[in-house]
């Protein structure tokens, strides 16, 4: 679907839910209110507050959208506009998650954030967890990030908007180890300015259990495949195409992994009613890897991402295990 067709949709959709939703909140709060006492659906209170929020969030986002297409076009701060009003929806939605469910959040590793702009590649295991690069590494560091992400997230209307103003490259999901999604990838790093990185997810969707048993039902003849899946039991195999395409596009950054737990409770919008996320203890870990440690040869990059999700699982692990 084109740009405008989509938005034609989509922004229309979001603003009429923000009024919608707003004008039937004192019925959907005395809705959720005695749903909220059932074990089964603990979280409807918090979770019809957040998504209040989100769609105002979404809807100041758009008029913010607006106004920099009015006061900044064909002017030198363009650019600067809407990555500070991309920090601002990030950092909103953060604190919105926080508030409504009692979020707790403890970071370690933090002091690799500061420093020359580098390539971020996180764990993936909720949407949640897509405002982490902006919330602790873009915006606090001034890192303009260029993002790899997927297609779907288009319908989000500020993503889809100020995310195509920005230098990022929506990717077909489906087809991220294609030879035209690796030259998308590959162009997406090139001519980086002194302030900018790129990201990656390099497991293109979030890991689930479900996921990962789809996995291994798809790939029940691949034993290569089935290693890798029981090698990672928190995470998915890595996708290599756009990722090692990134790595061997690289122009000279480090790269920043990123482990978490805690988004498991906000994978689905289920988890958000039944109270999984309700009082999570959010936990991150940072570790950067030099640029001159990383393997110049193809099957070095690929076991260098190997090794590195090694290094994923153990921190994941060892955060899971804690109380």
């Amino acid at each position: 679907m084109q740009a405008s067709a989509r938005r034609l949709v989509t922004v229309p959709l979001f603003l009429g839910l923000a009024v919608l939703v707003t004008g039937l909140l004192p019925l959907l709060i005395l809705l959720a209110l005695p749903l909220s006492l059932v074990p089964a659906t603990r979280g409807a209170l918090p979770t019809i507050g957040f998504v209040a929020g989100y769609l105002w969030c979404e809807t100041i986002g758009l008029c913010g959208a607006l106004a920099i297409r009015i006061r900044h076009r064909n002017r030198p701060t363009y650019m600067a506009a809407n990555f500070k009003l991309q920090c601002w929806w990030a950092n909103t939605l953060k604190a919105l998650a926080q508030t409504f469910f009692r979020l707790r959040f403890s970071i370690t590793g933090a002091d690799v954030l500061v420093g020359s702009p580098a390539i971020m590649l996180p764990r993936h295991a909720s949407i949640a967890d897509t405002i982490i690069p902006i919330v602790y590494y873009a915006a606090p560091q001034q890192i303009h990030l260029r993002y790899v992400i997927k297609q779907e997230l288009l319908i989000d209307p500020c993503l889809d908007i100020v995310g195509n103003r920005l230098p990022n490259y929506f990717v077909d999901r489906s087809g991220q180890d294609s030879d035209a999604a690796r030259a998308g990838v590959a162009t997406l790093i090139a001519n980086l300015g002194p302030t900018e990185g790129a990201l990656i997810y390099p497991e293109g969707t979030r890991a689930s259990p479900v996921k990962r048993q789809r996995l291994q039902q798809r790939y029940a003849d691949d034993d290569q495949m089935l290693a890798q899946i029981q090698r990672w039991p928190d995470l998915l195999p890595p996708r290599l195409g756009g990722t090692l395409a990134l790595l061997a596009a690289n122009p000279g950054l480090d790269v920043v992994f990123c482990a978490h737990s805690g988004f498991e409770g906000s994978s689905h919008f289920s988890n958000l009613v039944n109270g999984a996320w309700l009082g999570a203890h959010i936990r991150l870990h940072f570790w950067r890897v030099p640029f001159a440690a990383i393997p110049k040869d193809p099957d070095g990059r690929r076991e260098f991402l190997f090794g590195q999700w090694d290094e994923m699982q153990r921190h994941v692990s060892a955060m899971q295990s804690q109380p």
